[in-house]
């Protein structure tokens, strides 16, 4: 199974607008963050997580196969804001959204033309799923997913779990109960804002660390990070071997 990190950056990507820091003025190609997005494929499936606004460029230069689900982790922006470039792909066929009620209702707000019942010429054909934590999701007869509860601050939102990976992004915390879930996990994926201060809605660093070693993965990558965590390499090199600073375009293979 092979995991490629389409986007590692928060809501305002890096380079940040009108920012002249050093991470931001960086010519170093790790340092360029389009918003949080992951692709899952085996040889017969593909999943994605998450449609931010960045989804289109970041498909640009991909293989053009289909698309055999969609797991969305929450209803803001940059996890979703790119919805409507699911279009091209269907022409495989209708695609499978898979989201949270409060994700569902969201987007029932926001693109209500990609649901419709009657939908115009040219609208994307997007068949969407609402989920609940725990609900087993089966992929092609292939891939079970797990959908695991977490807490973005005060709304709860989604992570998932797949065999050995963990894809979590947006976590300030989550319930030991759902920690549970994660056990025998091999690889890990989860969001690390900053170093310094704390933020009401979003792990640092330390809280990420911390996190990964409480879960026991072999290995684990932080995503979901803005400018003022510094410059890639400088960051890995305060991290633990075990725990790495993740970069847009980086694949991994992971042992289902």
């Amino acid at each position: 199974m092979k995991l490629s990190f389409l986007g590692t950056g928060t809501s305002v990507g890096v380079p940040a607008i009108g920012c002249t820091c050093r991470t931001c003025q960086s010519k170093d190609p790790h340092d360029k963050r389009l918003r949080c997005s992951a692709l899952i494929e085996t040889e017969n499936t593909r999943i994605l997580i998450d449609t931010g606004p960045d989804f289109r460029q970041q498909m640009l230069n991909l293989p053009f196969h289909k698309i055999d689900a969609v797991l969305l982790t929450h209803i803001h922006y940059d996890h979703v804001g790119g919805i409507d470039d699911l279009r091209p792909f269907c022409q495989f066929g209708e695609v499978n959204v898979y989201a949270d009620e409060i994700t569902s209702r969201g987007l029932m707000q926001t693109v209500p033309y990609c649901f419709a019942e009657n939908r115009y010429p040219g609208a994307p054909a997007i068949v969407l799923h609402t989920i609940q934590p725990h609900q087993v999701l089966l992929v092609n007869e292939e891939l079970e997913i797990l959908p695991i509860q977490v807490w973005h601050g005060k709304l709860p939102i989604l992570g998932y779990r797949i065999g050995s990976l963990a894809y979590i992004t947006d976590m300030k915390y989550m319930e030991e109960s759902e920690i549970e879930l994660l056990r025998g996990v091999k690889m890990l994926v989860v969001n690390a804002l900053r170093f310094k201060p704390d933020h009401h809605s979003h792990q640092n660093v330390d809280d990420a660390v911390a996190f990964a070693h409480r879960v026991g993965a072999e290995q684990t990558w932080l995503i979901h990070s803005c400018h003022d965590i510094g410059l890639h390499a400088e960051v890995n090199a305060k991290l633990p071997p075990d725990v790495q600073l993740a970069y847009d375009g980086q694949v991994v293979v992971i042992d289902r």
